[in-house]
């Protein structure tokens, strides 16, 4: 049984992105804040923000980068980031967003999988930059900087060539953006997501807010995730709002800054929740300016919600995605902070659900659990160079298999109350299980490992490696595993807890049985 959103579809107009945020102007906003740096106070009005774009996409012009090119960013929530982005757009060129914690090989993945042919990062990720260009096969002349650093080309330079923007050929389907994914299982893959994937869900997601060109919306959750992307740089830019942008997340200063610009729209992962609703330090600001919370990239707890709620004397409000979405596909309305916040509320508009069981393939109907089935003008149109991946995740129908089980209610409320896939979780951020795999079986002490997501003490789903040793590897402990993989990738993906076994539980075609592992876990417990 397929349900369609209860909200009536919306107009997805045949633009690129960049027509859809800048072509009519900017009104009586055209000279207030549109990006805020909330460490510096530093800012960007609408009308200086729209000319550094056009000036950034002459600058890459002049470079001999267009349609077809695209281009890394691989940098921290800044202003520039924003206008970096946008000027990519405005070349025709394609953005692939890189995550500010990669290590060097990580980094090169991305870049040599994506084609990248020019990378622009911020001199203090210039070492790992450096070397994820380098193994990528780029020039150091191929790496520009936000800032100025010696022996790179920086932004200031970019936009001073007085080169003039070329003229717009971008359609609404050319591929906007490439960020990177896990999708349902395996290594990361470059998610393609067309100027109208983009626009469709900055209309989708309007309907159920109250976004206006008066709120101020706060963005520490990073750009280069689809959630930062859309659900606060681009919406802030669609609706003339105001993003307060903080480079890496600390509470005091977090604090610190709602209030000193009263930040009334907070976007937050569920880490962040736990602070505000315990931490002390909490009480020491005055957060009477924020009206509204809400959380994404992994599921909140309703308990933890409603403590957030009252004692902030706010709404807080869940929604659910993934990267291959655009990111939103359901999420709970402004006006109804009513709804169990165990749950992500409704599909958005132009969205159609179906619940499927994932032993039987069969459809199922209210109450019952299902894998979770989206459509919709949001969906991506595959995954970049993978066609397997792509057709196991996206069926002929256009539907995509999400990987989570949910239920839905009578009113078309939905809730994610189990997952199939074996992505994990950390913070919000996707660690691929698959890719600490193979990482660890590049040790030369470890003949076989399998890594699931397990709780710990504060209830945060982190990666725990199941490991078989070598004959050799007698001596091999618990923190040297841990410290190995530590080493080799990005702080979030990082092994917290390692058990040693005897054999991996795998099926007779090799499949590693996760629900072994995770029953074994369960029986511990």
């Amino acid at each position: 049984m397929s349900m369609r959103s209860p909200y009536p579809d919306v107009e997805i107009p045949e633009v690129s992105l960049t027509e859809f945020l800048f072509a009519d102007g900017f009104g009586d906003r055209a000279d207030a804040p549109a990006f805020l740096d909330g460490t510096t106070g530093d800012q960007l009005t609408f009308t200086e923000f729209h000319g550094l774009v056009e000036k950034i996409a002459g600058g890459l012009a002049a470079r001999g980068i267009g349609k077809g090119d695209v281009v890394a960013l691989f940098a921290p929530n800044l202003p520039q980031w924003a206008a970096l982005f946008h000027g990519i757009l405005r070349a025709n060129a394609t953005v692939t967003s890189a995550n500010s914690m990669y290590t060097g090989g990580e980094l090169a993945h991305q870049l040599t999988d994506s084609g990248a042919t020019t990378l622009i990062t911020v001199s203090p990720f210039l070492d790992r930059a450096l070397a994820g260009a380098t193994e990528a096969g780029l020039s150091a002349d191929a790496v520009l900087t936000i800032d100025k650093a010696e022996g790179h080309d920086s932004l200031a330079d970019l936009v001073s060539s007085g080169a003039p923007a070329p003229e717009l050929t971008t359609t609404a389907d050319d591929t906007a953006v490439l960020p990177y994914s896990s999708g349902t299982t395996g290594l990361a893959k470059g998610v393609i997501l067309t100027h109208r994937n983009l626009v469709a869900n900055l209309l989708q997601v309007h309907v159920m807010g109250s976004v206006t060109d008066q709120t101020k919306i706060m963005a520490f959750l990073p750009f280069f995730h689809i959630y930062g992307m859309t659900v606060m740089m681009n919406q802030g830019l669609h609706t003339r709002a105001t993003v307060v942008t903080m480079p890496k997340f600390d509470l005091e200063q977090f604090l610190s800054i709602t209030q000193k610009y009263a930040v009334d729209r907070l976007y937050i992962a569920p880490p962040v929740a736990v602070a505000l609703a315990k931490h002390p330090i909490v009480d020491s600001y005055d957060l009477s300016c924020v009206k509204t919370i809400f959380s994404g990239a992994a599921p909140l707890d309703g308990e933890l919600g409603r403590a957030v709620a009252k004692r902030l004397n706010c709404t807080v409000l869940q929604g659910y995605g993934m990267t291959e979405l655009s990111p939103v596909s359901h999420c709970m309305p402004d006006d109804r902070g009513d709804l169990d916040l165990n749950s992500s509320g409704f599909a958005l508009p132009n969205i159609e659900c179906k619940l499927v069981d994932p032993e039987s393939g069969k459809e199922v109907g209210v109450g019952e659990r299902g894998e979770l089935w989206v459509k919709g003008p949001n969906v991506m149109v595959g995954y970049l160079n993978n066609s397997d991946a792509t057709d196991a995740t996206k069926d002929a129908d256009g539907y995509l298999h999400t990987g989570d089980i949910a239920v839905v209610d009578d009113e078309g409320v939905y809730s994610i109350v189990d997952r199939v896939k074996e992505l994990i979780k950390y913070k919000g951020y996707q660690v691929p299980p698959a890719e600490l795999e193979a990482l660890l079986l590049t040790h030369d002490k470890i003949a076989d490992t399998a890594v699931i997501g397990v709780k710990d003490a504060e209830g945060e789903e982190v990666p725990k490696a199941f490991v078989v040793k070598q004959a050799s590897g007698a001596d091999l402990t618990e923190d040297d595993v841990m410290a190995f993989v530590a080493e080799k990738v990005a702080p979030h993906k990082k092994v917290r807890v390692v058990e040693f076994i005897e054999q991996i539980p795998k099926s007779a075609s090799g499949k590693i049985l996760r629900k072994d592992l995770r029953a074994r876990e369960t029986e511990q417990a």
